[in-house]
């Protein structure tokens, strides 16, 4: 399948786990476990039913490329990925914002090839909000009622930046420290990928992670942003961020706009 159509068939299905996910952010109450992770995250049914849909669809689609979701790794099931080539998912991003009404969680659909983010889908399913990007294509974004458009960066701004930060975790000592050096203008706060998304829409310019993540959490945002004329980067002028790393565990990153340092 040529890339643009896996692309829009990515699409397709994140939008189709939205509609899975959207019934019980309705409900007053959503059946909630804890996972025996080192975060303790809690999991829902929602995130257990949304990421079965996409399980579903990837194998349909892309039958020979292996599958590392979150609720699957949780539950000790590890592909072989040692041929370089995955998909990393995450059907519930945003899960704290979720379970308080927030409507700022995402589905997250990310290919992984040789340790890049090479293909990605971010969707909103409260917003109908859905970014997209892939190496060699570009990054677009798709809005209820309007056509698609593609986005990219803008331009570091030198009369002051926009830094977008967890809604959840705000302002670490640490991210205070790296925000002394900029002018910033404004602070967006919002919750799960969608800072990424931010960026790579040229809403915002630099999104600093002093915190713990994981791959899923990251790799779909990552592939936009990437595709978009961003990037993300470890901390202090690192490398850019890599994938398939033992226990898909991410250090402290940067997300990037227009310029990555």
């Amino acid at each position: 399948m040529p890339d643009a159509a896996l692309l829009d068939a990515i699409a397709a299905l994140a939008r189709d786990a939205g509609k899975t996910i959207m019934p019980f952010f309705h409900q007053d109450d959503v059946a909630t476990s804890t996972k025996d992770d080192a975060r303790r995250s809690q999991v829902t049914e929602a995130d257990l039913a949304a990421e079965a849909v996409i399980l579903a669809g990837l194998a349909r689609l892309t039958p020979d490329v292996p599958i590392v979701a979150e609720e699957e790794e949780a539950a000790g099931r590890t592909p072989d990925i040692s041929g370089g080539r995955f998909w990393l998912v995450d059907p519930l991003d945003g899960t704290k914002e979720f379970l308080k009404k927030i409507p700022e969680f995402t589905v997250n659909i990310g290919l992984i090839e040789h340790g890049k983010p090479t293909m990605g889908v971010v969707y909103s399913p409260a917003s109908g909000d859905m970014y997209a990007g892939a190496v060699g294509l570009g990054a677009w974004m798709e809005q209820t009622g309007r056509p698609r458009r593609p986005i990219q960066v803008r331009p570091f701004p030198p009369e002051g930046i926009i830094v977008t930060l967890s809604r959840t975790y705000g302002q670490s000592t640490d991210v205070k420290r790296f925000l002394a050096r900029y002018d910033v203008t404004r602070q967006v706060d919002a919750g799960s990928s969608i800072k990424f998304c931010l960026i790579a829409a040229g809403e915002a310019d630099v999104y600093p992670r002093y915190g713990g993540s994981m791959e899923w959490d990251t790799a779909a945002a990552h592939a936009v942003l990437a595709a978009a004329g961003g990037s993300v980067r470890e901390i202090d002028d690192g490398p850019e961020l890599g994938y398939g790393k033992p226990g898909f565990r991410n250090s402290y990153f940067i997300a990037w706009g227009g310029v990555d340092a």
